[in-house]
């Protein structure tokens, strides 16, 4: 069995773009939550100039899908030109 798999994702909203940022996310939260393998995914931060999404993944094989779904296409596209700066991945 493998250990589940933290993430923290952080995103840089443009100016003004708060409120558009936060929105593309919690709708993609509500889809992602669905996923096979996913025990957390949700907003933990939420400031004018950052919003950090903490994730949990059963595996790597759950989050190797999830980063090929549709939810995360759909957020990229989203959000392509309301970030300051491209998303930070981190594994914690």
């Amino acid at each position: 069995m493998t250990a589940p798999i933290d993430l923290i994702a952080t995103f840089i909203p443009n100016e003004g773009e708060f409120f558009r940022v936060k929105l593309a996310l919690e709708i993609a939260i509500d889809e992602v939550a669905k996923e096979p393998g996913c025990i957390r995914y949700e907003l933990t931060e939420a400031t004018e100039d950052k919003l950090v999404l903490t994730e949990r993944w059963a595996s790597q094989e759950d989050l190797d899908k999830h980063s090929k779904g549709v939810a995360v296409q759909d957020l990229n596209e989203s959000l392509s030109a309301l970030l300051a700066e491209p998303v930070k991945l981190e594994y914690v």
